[in-house]
């Protein structure tokens, strides 16, 4: 049976910033992935990067070294 599990969700108000956090941390080998906007959330774009909880405080710090424009950034339970 699956269970809830809580993730990081960084949204975005253009398609081009979340493609941006994409590359940006797959070339560095950070964790996360692109999904679709859960429900739970409304946001700009329709994708999200789905990560651990409680990294924050490090998102925002590669965010901002990425010089990347984020919209919010939420700690919800998604299926998993």
């Amino acid at each position: 049976m699956r269970q809830r599990k809580p993730a990081l969700i960084i949204t975005f108000s253009a398609t081009t910033d979340a493609m941006a956090m994409e590359t940006y941390c797959q070339a560095r080998n950070l964790p996360g992935r692109l999904i679709p906007i859960p429900r739970e959330i409304t946001a700009g774009c329709g994708l999200a990067w789905k990560t651990l909880p409680g990294e924050d405080a490090r998102f925002v710090q590669i965010l901002e070294e990425a010089g990347i424009r984020w919209e919010a950034m939420k700690t919800i339970e998604l299926w998993g």
